[in-house]
């Protein structure tokens, strides 16, 4: 392993941390002896987020005579996004690893994932899958077990273990994602958006010995709705109009058709003012052009991401083009000089 502290490290490993005090001694001496078993520098950014039990003196205390150990403390807890966004923006490696401060993740893994990525140039996201997990059956697996097969069959990013914090990028995929809110759950889903190319290979997984789980059974209605979120943007984020347009032809074509057959009525001579099939048609119409018009301004919107901010359309693939046009040395057959 190379000294990363005078040149940029080529791994940086991101940690949020929340009320793991008694986890961090142990978490950084594991993840110093993992990544010193293979020849890549590294940085570790380890993201406080608003820790109350003291977890941030500690981490600056294990800065100390670590210069690979740079500590990130956030004013107040923002969640585990933020905190996950905050390490994002502080890298400099060209690989990107994430994991839990817990010690459920096994820092020892850390090289497995890096070594496919130096191995194999058509992956950009390894996933970490914990295959054997060591939590309660009830209120932690079957809730993830559903959770991950209702994500991958709507986003079609198939994988076992959307929840396994132990995920390695490249770092042109962390740069052109964006984390709020609880969108951590979906950074795959996020990063197919941005053009990776994804595998999943199993780690290990140990039971929390210390500190407290930060997640319970309520956040599962939390997942449905970032869910949405998230199936709305893969499909629909450049095209708004045809998500709400879509929408609001379905509403305001039946409740055309019914005021054209009031009308039709009205003409020969029948009261039609008392009707429920008025109102209904009249609801379904303004229904109809509201959600026309809110693709409309989503539209518009859109426009303004994209030209005002320069917020590109698209990504590609590092190519070169003159690589294909370079005269080649002598024909096929030429002898050897």
């Amino acid at each position: 392993m190379r000294d990363s502290s005078t040149t940029p490290p080529e791994v940086s490993i991101v940690v949020p941390i929340y009320n793991e005090l008694e986890n961090l001694p142990d978490l950084v001496e594991r993840i110093h002896g993992a990544m010193a078993t293979q020849p890549l520098s590294f940085e570790l950014i380890a993201v406080d987020d608003g820790s109350s039990d003291g977890s941030a003196a500690r981490l600056r205390e294990l800065t100390d005579g670590r210069p690979w150990l740079r500590a990130v403390c956030l004013v107040r807890n923002y969640g585990q996004s933020a905190a996950l966004q905050a390490g994002f923006d502080q890298v400099r490696g060209r690989y990107v690893v994430t994991l839990d401060a817990d010690l459920q993740n096994e820092p020892q893994d850390i090289p497995l994932l890096l070594q496919r990525l130096e191995t194999d140039p058509d992956v950009d996201m390894v996933s970490g899958w914990r295959h054997q997990r060591q939590d309660k059956a009830l209120s932690r697996r079957l809730p993830s077990m559903l959770a991950n097969r209702l994500i991958s069959r709507s986003t079609g990013v198939h994988l076992h273990d959307y929840g396994c914090a132990l995920k390695a990028y490249r770092r042109p995929i962390i740069d052109r994602i964006r984390l709020y809110g609880e969108l951590h759950r979906f950074i795959p889903s996020l990063a197919k958006e941005a053009g990776a190319r994804i595998t999943e290979v199993p780690v290990r997984h140990h039971a929390r010995t210390r500190g407290v789980s930060k997640y319970g059974i309520d956040r599962t209605f939390r997942v449905i709705l970032d869910l949405m979120l998230i199936v709305f943007f893969m499909r629909y984020r450049h095209r708004p109009l045809h998500a709400f347009g879509g929408m609001g032809l379905w509403l305001a074509t039946p409740g055309l058709l019914m005021l054209a057959w009031l009308a039709g009525l009205k003409l020969l001579g029948h009261d039609v003012g008392g009707r429920p099939l008025l109102i209904t048609g009249v609801m379904l119409l303004l229904m109809g052009l509201q959600l026309i018009v809110a693709g409309l301004v989503g539209e518009m919107l859109i426009r303004i991401y994209h030209e005002g901010r320069g917020q590109p359309q698209f990504y590609a693939h590092e190519h070169d083009p003159l690589a294909d046009t370079a005269p080649a040395a002598g024909p096929p057959d030429a002898p050897l000089a």
